[in-house]
């Protein structure tokens, strides 16, 4: 029996026809799964493309300045702001600058908190009851977001005495940081060099805005102060007015010719 079995099933074949639509049907099914797979790996490779745009263009937009503000007194700095009004740098111009960077804690803060805490800051007020003289430089390309700063900074300096706020274009700031100056007190060296073209960046980059103001009064031979508050321009401070708080406070001293002052900076240049 089992014999004949045998000799039944060997004598089945499947037909030439048969055969090639089978080998067809199997050639098929494994290429089309090897087509799906590649066109799997085709998806996934453009979405991690995609991604890996959005993580570089967001990087970008999040961590480029679009507006500086230039903050001088003594210590120098310079805020980077981005286009979300966030705080992405802080730079100083000399060690008193890096001094009071140091102390704040504003990096990715609101711009508007961030000036605040500055003006808060126990050695800006400090400097300010001796009489200083603070400017703030709100430095951009004219549009919106500049125009906006401005004014959100002179409401928070509004009613404080020595305090400057205005605008500069982006295109006056490199030649500051060339000098190694913040743009407030490269402005200021620019009119002190007018009347003395011997002094350098050097020189004046550990000096107060006070100093400064008082040394270009000397030099101009206007010796009279006036009484000073918060005065802010939306294209730029005057620097030819003469800057002083009500307290009483007088550099120039004896016949009023300004020669202590004169003293004071021959001997500041000395050193």
């Amino acid at each position: 029996m089992n014999e004949k079995l045998k000799e039944a099933f060997g004598q089945v074949q499947a037909e030439p026809e048969l055969k090639n639509r089978t080998k067809d049907f199997i050639f098929q099914k494994t290429n089309g799964y090897s087509q799906t797979k590649r066109g799997n790996y085709k998806h996934l490779l453009s979405a991690f493309a995609c991604l890996a745009l959005v993580l570089v263009c967001g990087h970008w937009l999040y961590f480029t300045p679009t507006v500086e503000i230039s903050i001088d007194i003594n210590p120098s700095m310079e805020l980077g702001v981005n286009r979300f009004n966030r705080i992405i740098s802080l730079e100083s111009y000399n060690d008193d600058g890096q001094d009071l960077i140091d102390s704040l804690d504003i990096k990715f803060m609101d711009y508007s908190d961030a000036v605040n805490q500055i003006m808060e800051n126990e050695t800006v007020v400090s400097l300010l009851s001796a009489d200083e003289i603070l400017t703030i430089a709100v430095i951009g390309s004219n549009d919106t977001q500049s125009e906006e700063i401005l004014s959100t900074i002179q409401s928070c300096t509004a009613g404080r005495n020595n305090t400057h706020c205005y605008y500069a274009h982006s295109d006056e700031v490199e030649e500051a940081h060339e000098a190694g100056l913040s743009y407030g007190k490269y402005k200021a060296f620019l009119e002190l060099q007018a009347l003395d073209p011997s002094i350098t960046p050097d020189e004046i980059q550990g000096m107060t805005m006070r100093e400064i103001r008082d040394l270009i009064d000397t030099l101009s031979g206007n010796s009279s102060v006036e009484t000073g508050g918060s005065e802010s321009s939306a294209h730029e401070m005057d620097h030819s007015e003469n800057v002083k708080s009500g307290s009483g406070h007088e550099e120039h001293k004896g016949d009023g010719s300004g020669q202590g002052e004169k003293n004071r900076y021959r001997k500041n240049r000395e050193e």
